[in-house]
């Protein structure tokens, strides 16, 4: 058993949910190379993206927002209310803003010379007739 299982096996147990899922995309070019990939999971009403990255040669025509779309959508689907994210300043986190994220913290010097941004979306919960 991984350590991953022995920590989820405890929160499961911890707070009555037992229906953590991976979550995550891929996007490929015409020869079937990954250019794009969104990886995550989502677990008691909530998601986290863990990762997202785009080949550099592919930044700028929408792919990264298509990966995102598709996240969210995904994580919408199956219930989620929240979608957390962390993004170091020298990444994205002004592309995540523009897509609904807010920031709720901000830790300086993380890696030194810099800051670690970790930034929440809520989403819309589903009414139960839908």
């Amino acid at each position: 058993m991984k350590i991953e299982e022995w920590i989820y096996n405890y929160n499961r147990r911890a707070i009555g949910r037992n229906d953590a899922r991976g979550l995550g995309f891929v996007i490929r070019d015409e020869a079937g190379r990954t250019i794009g990939v969104a990886a995550g999971y989502s677990w008691a009403g909530t998601s986290e993206l863990k990762q997202m990255w785009i080949d550099e040669t592919y930044r700028g025509p929408g792919y990264t927002r298509e990966l995102l779309n598709a996240f969210v959508a995904e994580a919408a689907n199956r219930g989620v209310r929240r979608i957390w994210v962390a993004s170091y300043d020298f990444q994205a986190p002004g592309m995540y803003e523009k897509a609904g994220f807010k920031r709720v913290a901000e830790f300086a010097g993380w890696p030194e010379g810099h800051s670690n941004v970790v930034l929440c979306k809520t989403l819309i919960a589903r009414s139960e007739t839908s």
